[in-house]
C-alpha cells in the first residue's frame, strides 16, 4: 500500500495508525531485535507500505512537521554525519526509549560495543584505523562511506549510483545471533534541482522509530545538499521527496488502542512497552 503525505505528514501519520489498527495482521516472530527473553513477541503488522513525504527546505520545518523525539534526533544525526565510527557512541542513552532491554545488546567484553551503529555503517573505512594501516576492504575494493557518495554526487549530479548501505554482507542471515540494522540504505537521485531519497527499510516500529527515521532520512537529503552547495549544479537544488518503503511497520499488540487514540477511533490507554 502507498500513502502520500499531501494532507501533510501527520494526516498521514494517524491514517497509518488507524491501518494498522484495523487491518495488522498479528505475527509472533518469537523473538525482539534478536532477543528470545523479552515480555511480549506479539505485534501487529503491516506489511509492504511505501510513504511519499516532501521534504521541507530547513531543519526547522522538518522538525514541526514530523515531530521527532528531540533534541536526540538532532544529536544522534550529527554524530552520524560526524566522520566518525563511533561504538556505542554518544547519544544512545539520550533515546527517549533508553530502557529495558537496550542494554542487553552491548557487550561489555568488548567495550560495551553494539552489534553496529549508524556511525560505523556510514563510516566503514574509518573503523579500527588505529589498529590497521588501510582502509577496509571487502571482495575487490576498499569500502566506501559517506563522503563518497558525497563526492560521486559532486562528480556526476544525475548519477544513479549513489547508494549509501546500512546493511551489510555480515547481516546476512543474523548468523551471530546479534542485532542486525533495521534500515537497508538510502538511495540518492537528484532531477529538477531536488534530491530525492529512496530509503527502504525492513522493520520499523511505528510508535517509536518511524518519526525519527523519517526526520532522519529528510536531515541526510539536507546535508548532503548543503555539503555541495558551492558547486554546480547544487546551488539552486532544494530537498526532494522521501519515499520510504518499509517491509514491515509494526507495533506491539497490546498498542492498539494507542493506535486507536493516535487515529481518534477511541481516547484509552498510555503508552510505552520497553524495548
Amino acid at each position: 500500500m502507498e500513502l502520500n503525505a499531501n494532507r501533510g505528514f501527520m494526516a498521514m501519520n494517524r491514517d497509518l495508525a488507524a491501518l494498522l489498527s484495523r487491518t495488522g495482521d498479528v505475527v509472533d516472530t518469537g523473538h525482539w531485535q534478536s532477543l528470545p527473553d523479552v515480555p511480549q513477541t506479539r505485534t501487529l503488522e503491516l506489511r509492504g507500505v511505501t510513504i511519499r513525504y516532501p521534504i521541507p527546505a530547513s531543519q526547522q520545518s522538518l522538525a514541526l512537521e514530523v515531530d521527532p523525539n528531540l533534541p536526540w534526533a538532532d544529536l544522534h544525526f550529527e554524530e552520524r554525519v560526524g566522520g566518525r565510527p563511533t561504538n556505542p557512541g554518544q547519544t544512545y542513552h539520550l533515546w527517549p526509549y533508553f530502557r529495558g532491554n537496550v542494554p542487553k545488546h552491548q557487550d561489555p567484553a568488548n567495550g560495551d560495543k553494539f552489534s553496529h551503529t549508524y556511525m560505523e555503517r556510514m563510516w566503514p573505512r574509518r573503523v579500527g584505523l588505529e589498529t590497521h594501516q588501510r582502509d577496509r576492504c571487502g571482495v575487490r575494493y576498499r569500502y566506501g562511506d559517506l563522503s563518497d557518495v558525497v563526492e560521486l554526487l559532486h562528480n556526476f549530479p544525475y548519477t544513479r549510483q549513489a547508494y549509501l548501505p546500512i546493511w551489510f554482507p555480515e547481516d546476512t542471515g543474523a548468523h551471530h545471533g546479534e542485532r542486525v540494522p533495521c534500515t537497508l540504505g538510502y538511495h540518492l537521485m537528484l532531477r529538477d534541482d531536488r534530491l530525492h531519497v529512496m530509503y527502504p527499510i525492513r522493520s520499523c516500529d511505528f510508535l517509536r522509530h518511524f518519526r525519527d527515521d523519517v526526520y532522519l532520512a529528510g536531515r541526510l537529503v539536507q546535508w548532503i545538499i548543503d555539503q555541495l552547495k558551492g558547486d554546480h549544479p547544487w546551488s539552486s537544488v532544494k530537498p526532494g521527496e522521501l519515499t520510504m518503503h518499509m517491509h514491515s511497520l509494526h507495533v506491539f499488540e497490546q498498542e492498539r488502542t494507542i493506535l486507536n487514540r493516535m487515529s481518534g477511533i477511541t481516547d484509552e490507554a498510555e503508552f510505552g512497552a520497553p524495548v
